[in-house]
């Protein structure tokens, strides 16, 4: 059926198809990424104990690892297309309610949040796969920069709208609201296509297979780097020397040069057999960007730019996995909904550990010393989860 994909919509069907799954992409993290920055400022207007707040940003990575195995189900029975317009829906919904400045609202609109964010990370690359089968790389390098870039703005612009809208924070937080409805309106109408109404099969997820495994290690360990380096990245700067604002400049840095590095994968991808010589090679500029930074703190700049060069091409690189290691479309969303339950779970206990350890020490070393340990893991799942295809749980020839 993916093979019929690309030739079963007229081309004015497809650019809107595009634009719709990229628009999509873009309300995958702004809600997400504009918290931290106001989150001292959520803190102290609601009274919120340290372990509380720090909850705000726990609770969408707990929702991603608790909604993603039920995606694969729930689109089965009502399509995929459809049930991404709910989780448009419940999306809209959870920035609506987190509006309210008060801390039941804030705690029930981050969960419901998560959740419509949880069931477009699993369906995104399953769509892509059905969809454009021959353009699985170039179109999830282009909803990852697309996220990213997002992602970025989202975190760049939540202290001056809260510093001069109305209702401070809260609008910060709010605002999303309007691209989220924007979406919801530019998805409806593949909400009533033919193939929004077809049947989909509802394949296991992939737990007895050791590729599936190193996929889902592979998503976890650079999404528990990423998490890590914007939580603490600047804290670590600024405990070397370095003021608030100059810390933050660096995180903006790592975070645009990772968003760049993005769009150069599809080439390399074009050019290779398989992904594996550039994933491990990806995840060995994350690892000398870390031991760098545990090495020689001073010259941050350096490692902030190579952390986003390796970090960014893994990322892009963890989402096309989904697809290329899966036979149909079927099968990647099973092998999605595996890679980010685990995945995310994975990423939610990364800044707490980091932390945990910074308390337990003198210094930022042993945290370091972990995002090294966990560079290296990520290298050698990179070597298995470069190449091969994933077997139907079913044990159905693979297509």
């Amino acid at each position: 059926m993916s093979a019929l994909a690309e030739t079963e919509r007229p081309g004015s069907g497809r650019v809107l198809l595009v634009w719709g799954l990229l628009v999509v992409a873009a309300n995958l993290r702004p809600a997400l990424t504009g918290v931290g920055p106001v989150l001292d400022r959520v803190q102290a207007d609601l009274g919120l104990a340290p372990a509380a707040a720090g909850l705000v940003n726990a609770l969408p990575l707990l929702a991603f690892a608790a909604v993603s195995p039920v995606v694969p189900r729930l689109a089965a029975r009502w399509g995929p297309e459809r049930l991404l317009g709910i989780a448009l829906g419940v999306l809209a919904l959870g920035i609506a309610v987190r509006w309210f400045p008060a801390v039941g609202p804030l705690f029930a609109g981050t969960v419901l949040i998560g959740a419509g964010i949880a069931v477009g990370n699993v369906l995104l690359p399953s769509l892509i796969k059905r969809d454009f089968p021959a353009s699985v790389g170039l179109l999830t390098s282009a909803y990852a920069t697309v996220m990213g870039g997002v992602a970025a703005v989202a975190s760049g612009l939540a202290v001056p709208i809260g510093e001069v809208a109305p209702g401070g924070w809260s609008t910060a937080l709010g605002c999303w609201i309007v691209l989220a409805v924007a979406a919801l309106a530019l998805w409806l109408p593949q909400c009533g296509s033919p193939r929004a109404l077809v049947e989909v099969r509802r394949p296991r997820l992939p737990w007895g297979s050791a590729l599936a495994w190193a996929v889902t290690a592979f998503m976890g360990l650079q999404s528990l780097g990423f998490y890590v380096a914007v939580t603490w990245l600047p804290q670590v700067f600024q405990d070397g020397g370095m003021s608030a604002a100059a810390a933050g400049w660096l995180l903006f840095l790592f975070q645009a040069v990772a968003v760049l590095t993005g769009l150069a994968v599809p080439a390399v991808l074009r050019g290779a057999r398989d992904q594996r010589a550039v994933s491990v090679a990806c995840s060995l500029v994350v690892l000398v960007g870390y031991l760098g930074l545990l090495a020689v703190p001073g010259w941050a700049v350096l490692w902030s730019v190579l952390l986003g060069l390796g970090g960014g091409a893994c990322l892009v690189l963890a989402l096309a996995f989904l697809g290329l290691r899966a036979p149909d479309s079927a099968a990647a969303g099973a092998l999605s909904a595996m890679a980010q339950s685990v995945g995310y779970l994975l990423a939610a206990v990364g800044p707490v550990l980091f932390g945990l350890l910074r308390s337990a020490g003198s210094g930022w070393q042993a945290p370091l010393a972990l995002m090294c340990v966990t560079a290296a893991g990520q290298t050698i799942v990179a070597v298995v989860a470069g190449r091969g295809t994933v077997p139907h749980p079913d044990g159905r020839a693979s297509a």
